[in-house]
């Protein structure tokens, strides 16, 4: 049964002049569409109980929050992020959508909020991208990118899970997340962690991100356009970067991914790179990878290529890792041939110019 949405339009939309100037150079998270999804709970998460309710499509703006709302004092937040392409016909389409509202799932266990219907997260994303489907950019790597969130709105200082909550959906037109798919540098954080085993590793909410952005500032400082975190308990394995996870390509048709440990968030990219890996007879090897593993790779030409992946910039080459110690990679490293090729047919699976066999894709406009 799909949800029904009560309607309220904007009445001061974008222009179409202000639209297509935005659309000609949407940039990454900068601009937003004329409306936004909302849905709000009451319950007790303690006692299983609570309903979702006065779903609605409304204008995009600010929203009112208590000065006591638990999500500004104990940050019961959590959020996904996915994207919606324009095919050559004109429709609009999402990627593996359910999956990503299964994940939010996961996350609000963790972190204590309520679980949302998985058909009434997709019915969400259906109703703002149909409305505001103007928005959908169609130039060449370009995406309606979409962000559903979930916070705990209960004005109440006492520290127990929020009995109220708030689901939304906004979305912003996206161009290519780096700008350019020639390989990044990836900056080594030795001095900061991002989770530990039983925090919220595998969670997407905002405390991870803000906790990785004073190891991206030091990144920038050296260039780099992502940070690489270790799991110091675990003979220095790879665990992922500040919001991507990380891929190994060696020259005997292996694949090499960090392991899931509760640590690490389970990307929907990843999982997709990996099925695709699979079936194209690259032999995928999901276990602790070191980063001793990783210099002597390079060192001997076995380790050919390295790539990350997210649903933000979907496969983006890595050219070295750096750190206060050492650099390992070569400068002049090129994208790599397995990176390209996956992220090719990834894209072409999203973007419609490859036929989707695995049933990944849901039309939304």
């Amino acid at each position: 049964m799909s949800t029904e949405f009560v309607k309220q339009l904007n009445p001061h939309p974008a222009t179409d002049e202000v639209r297509e100037a935005v659309l000609r150079n949407p940039g990454f998270g900068k601009h937003f569409t004329d409306h936004m999804v909302c849905i709000d709970w009451q319950g007790d998460v303690e006692a299983n109980t609570g309903r979702w309710d006065n779903a609605r499509l409304q204008p995009y703006g600010p929203l009112s929050l208590d000065p006591s709302t638990a999500v500004l004092h104990y940050g019961q937040e959590i959020f996904e992020g996915l994207k919606a392409y324009r095919h050559a016909d004109g429709s609009v389409w999402s990627f593996r959508p359910e999956v990503n509202a299964a994940r939010l799932n996961r996350s609000a266990q963790r972190l204590a909020l309520p679980t949302l219907p998985e058909e009434t997260f997709v019915d969400a994303i259906r109703e703002l991208v149909a409305q505001d489907e103007k928005w959908v950019p169609s130039g060449e790597g370009e995406s309606l990118y979409i962000r559903p969130f979930m916070i705990g709105t209960e004005p109440f200082l006492g520290v127990r899970p929020s009995r109220e909550a708030l689901f939304s959906v906004i979305a912003s037109p996206a161009g290519n997340y780096f700008g350019t798919v020639e390989p990044v540098d990836i900056w080594l954080s030795r001095t900061y962690a991002r989770a530990g085993k039983g925090g919220t590793g595998s969670a997407k909410c905002g405390g991870n991100y803000a906790a990785s952005l004073i190891a991206q500032m030091e990144g920038d400082a050296h260039g780099c356009s992502q940070v690489l975190f270790l799991d110091h308990e675990r003979g220095d394995a790879v665990e992922e970067l500040g919001g991507m996870n990380v891929f190994f390509v060696f020259d005997d048709g292996r694949l090499v991914t960090p392991e899931l440990t509760g640590t690490i968030l389970e990307g929907i990219t990843r999982d997709s790179v990996i099925q695709l890996a699979k079936e194209r007879g690259l032999q995928v090897e999901e276990r602790a990878f070191t980063l001793d593993e990783w210099r002597e790779g390079v060192n001997s030409g076995h380790l050919t290529e390295v790539f990350a992946c997210g649903t933000a910039a979907v496969i983006a080459p890595v050219r070295r890792l750096v750190s206060h110690d050492e650099t390992i990679g070569p400068e002049d490293a090129a994208p790599g041939e397995v990176t390209m090729s996956i992220r090719k047919q990834l894209l072409d699976i999203q973007t419609g110019k490859a036929e989707d066999t695995h049933g990944w894709l849901t039309r939304l406009a």
